[in-house]
């Protein structure tokens, strides 16, 4: 907790007028029962008018006073705690985007959001406490305990032994909830990831008819957070009637004790009504310090979680001194390159080395889980390596910055990923001052502009969130498309065409050759078909390479292939 308040920095001087305003409001507590007393033992007890009206008057001034800074106090302590929440947002959301694929493998998707959202807002609310009651407390407190003792030095010691009662309660309770709610921020990341897989894959639990078994998911989910949070509140519901219970037998004691001091004369009723009203602004501050504390272990958990996301080291940094190639061809060159996702037993690349040439193309083919993937996905960066080396144009990619890579690589993922908006925009996340002309080009190649003519808006169409107005066909081709109008020197098609039909596939290679003659072209595919024309073909198994060459050269020399091969193509269409 205590490492998020350097994030209150930029309101550094709003805090300072919350400092003003809550010690100005207590102070004008703290006179209301001094002037009242004055009353009763003065006023009423002579019938003094002009006391009466002159006394109750500047309470009056004093109650408007302590008004005035209450809602200044209520109006900076939210728009601070507001401000906070917005930079914390920021923070998690701006560092989340620097990570590797490692620590969004590790943290998880739905742990992120919890982070972004449920956890800044605990912390966002305990600020806003913080400046409402806790700042408050200890001068209510201590200004209280100093005004009562003014009163009556005597009776001030009843409460000495009340506030060691009150101090170990609220020990016991951080003590104890702490744990608990770190425990409770994980079962609501767990709830997350339940409800977002349902939702996700809404289409295959009611095609499989797994509405029931997602039920008892979700349930289980819900039931193991709802008997943790049951347990801590169970803890948490003792403190209020503990506290009033208290604070209502302090007031007795006064009274009884208090009503004996004034029939031996040695105290006045107005100074027992004062010493009561001080005896409860003290025992208010400490209840008010315990329904902070209450709050606080909550948002401890909750500033840990969002510190582990702020403070954890991306595993793929640039250097200081970063390189650029002076020739812009796109040569890639893999030397002895090993690598192993986080957690494998296995390697899933294992000494891999080849060469793809700029106005070539390259394709990677093997069976399920050979390592084709996670091959390609070395070269964006997107994992590093565990082993060997990459370069492009002869630099090592570890040498160059994460942008200036990527601005070389124009990217088809294997599951096509639009955005909400519309076509244009999707368009161009891979340029962004594409121009229409650009963008109606790159679509014209990609085999799109056969459904975008017949939308109303045309590029300008709207698309729902992850694209689910169109086919799967039609956001592959779109997901072609944004990488086309980047123009990059490198493309990589990750098993991207395996969406489409043989005629649109073989028509978008056509279109391809065209389009990206000089640069280097890698596809991954499983279909024959789509690889038969590559410059080199690419054969893994298990991660590694069992063979390299053309079409032709495969079929001989590779037994690999061509089960490939004749899996899927009958001896009389090879021939």
């Amino acid at each position: 907790m205590l490492k998020l308040l350097k994030f209150l920095k930029p309101f550094t001087i709003e805090i300072i007028f919350i400092f003003i305003f809550v010690f100005c409001q207590n102070m004008a507590d703290l006179k209301l029962p001094d002037l009242m007393s004055q009353i009763v033992n003065k006023g009423i007890a002579v019938n003094n008018t002009s006391l009466i009206i002159h006394v109750g008057g500047i309470m009056l001034l004093v109650t408007l006073l302590g008004g005035v800074c209450s809602i200044a106090t209520s109006f900076l302590s939210a728009r601070t705690g507001a401000g906070l929440g917005k930079l914390l947002r920021g923070k998690v959301f701006s560092k989340a985007e620097t990570f590797s694929l490692n620590e969004f493998d590790k943290f998880g998707t739905s742990s992120l959001i919890t982070r972004t959202t449920n956890d800044v807002q605990q912390v966002q609310m305990v600020a806003i406490m913080i400046f409402r009651m806790v700042l408050s407390a200890p001068i209510m407190c201590i200004g209280g305990i100093i005004m009562a003792s003014r009163k009556d030095a005597h009776l001030t010691l009843m409460l000495i032994y009340i506030i060691p009662v009150i101090v170990l309660l609220i020990f016991f309770v951080s003590k104890t909830a702490i744990p608990l709610f770190k425990v409770i921020q994980k079962k609501v990341d767990r709830l997350n990831l339940v409800q977002r897989d349902s939702l996700i894959g809404i289409r295959i639990i009611r095609a499989f008819n797994k509405m029931e078994y997602e039920m008892k998911r979700f349930d289980f989910a819900n039931k193991d957070l709802t008997e943790t949070s049951l347990k801590v509140n169970r803890i948490m519901a003792m403190v209020m009637p503990i506290m009033f219970l208290t604070l209502n037998l302090t007031t007795v004691g006064i009274l009884w004790f208090g009503s004996k001091r004034i029939d031996m004369g040695e105290m006045q009723v107005g100074d027992l009504m004062a010493f009561i009203q001080y005896a409860m602004q003290i025992l208010m501050a400490l209840i008010m310090f315990s329904m902070a504390f209450v709050m606080i272990p909550r948002a401890s958990a909750s500033a840990e979680r969002i510190n582990e996301v702020i403070e954890a080291i991306p595993s793929i940094v640039d250097k200081e001194t970063v390189l650029e190639s002076k020739s812009q061809k796109g040569h890639i060159k893999f030397e002895n390159v090993s690598f192993r996702y986080e957690g494998a037993e296995m390697l899933a690349v294992e000494n891999v080395s080849f060469e793809a040439l700029a106005g070539e193309t390259t394709a990677i083919i093997g069976g399920t889980g050979s390592g084709k993937t996670a091959l390609v996905n070395l070269i964006p960066r997107f994992y590093d390596l565990d082993g060997g080396k990459i370069s492009i144009d002869g630099i090592d990619i570890k040498e160059m910055s994460q942008h200036y890579l990527r601005e070389k690589i124009g990217y088809v993922p294997q599951k096509a990923t639009l955005f909400s908006g519309t076509i244009a925009e999707n368009i161009q996340f891979g340029k962004e001052d594409a121009t229409e002309a650009e963008i109606k080009e790159a679509c014209e190649s990609a085999m799109a502009m056969e459904f975008i003519s017949e939308i109303k808006d045309g590029i300008n169409g709207e698309v729902s969130q992850g694209g689910t107005n169109l086919s799967g066909v039609k956001k592959q081709r779109l997901s072609i498309a944004r990488a086309l109008v980047r123009n990059p020197e490198i493309y990589i098609f990750d098993d991207s065409f395996s969406a489409l039909d043989f005629k649109t596939d073989a028509m978008v290679r056509k279109n391809l050759k065209a389009t990206t003659k000089n640069a280097t072209i890698i596809i991954v595919a499983q279909r024959i078909s789509t690889v038969m024309d590559a410059d080199r073909i690419i054969v893994l198994d298990k991660g590694n390479i069992v063979g390299i060459g053309n079409h032709k050269q495969l079929l001989e020399t590779n037994e690999i292939y061509e089960e490939i091969v004749l899996s899927q193509l009958s001896k009389e269409e090879l021939a």
